[in-house]
């Protein structure tokens, strides 16, 4: 699935503001596209304009520069990928699932949003270890919000006992995002002839050895 197609349902196409939601999507998969295969200071405003089928003067009608549109790139992934874990813990609260069912549930659904967004995965993680950039203290915000979503089910877990108070729960929120988002690209690149399905079953003995304590 590409990056246009990333929530593409929750916008009306009836609308000026739903016809500016597509054509930012159709900015967003140009760019995530074009700066996977060639980096970002070599991908130019030109280039992606081509490649999302628009004039060059709709990029800047819709993002002021490159730099703006990458940013917004990044949020609206990551924010992308924190609802879904949010989704995911919500829906098994709802039918009365634990706490750890819940972080398990979260790691599935971010197997399945990096399965599904390959390439801009791996564009936020590189970022993540750069700090030179002009959208830094944009991307650690909504990082923040994505370890957030964990941290809450953490707390939740310890409060009720089904976890143990002696966990560091930021680190340990921290740990289970980078945990998945290294595994997946992993997966993907060296392991790909496994499942999904797979992935997260090893994950999940993973997540109840050492964070629940249950065998």
């Amino acid at each position: 699935m590409t990056i246009s197609a990333m929530e593409s349902s929750s916008t009306g196409t009836g609308t000026g503001g739903g016809r500016r939601a597509i054509t930012r999507q159709k900015l967003y998969e140009a760019a995530v596209t074009l700066i996977a295969e060639q980096g970002f200071s070599a991908t130019t405003v030109d280039e992606i304009a081509e490649r999302a089928g628009v004039a060059k003067g709709t990029v800047y009608y819709n993002f002021a520069s490159k730099n703006e549109l990458f940013e917004e790139l990044l949020r609206h992934g990551v924010g992308l990928l924190t609802a879904s874990l949010r989704t995911a813990a919500e829906e098994t609260e709802a039918r009365g699932g634990s706490r750890v069912e819940a972080l398990d549930a979260m790691i599935r659904a971010g197997l399945v949003f990096i399965d599904r967004y390959p390439a801009f995965t791996q564009l936020y993680v590189a970022e993540l270890w750069r700090t030179n950039r002009a959208w830094q203290s944009t991307l650690m915000v909504v990082r923040q919000e994505a370890v957030a979503v964990v941290e809450k089910v953490l707390r939740e877990g310890v409060e009720r006992g089904e976890l143990s108070a002696e966990i560091d729960v930021p680190l340990t929120a921290a740990a289970m995002v980078g945990m998945v988002l290294v595994a997946a690209l992993d997966w993907q690149s060296f392991q790909s002839e496994r499942s999904l399905d797979d992935v997260h079953s090893a994950l999940s003995l993973l997540l109840r050895g050492r964070v629940s304590g249950n065998r």
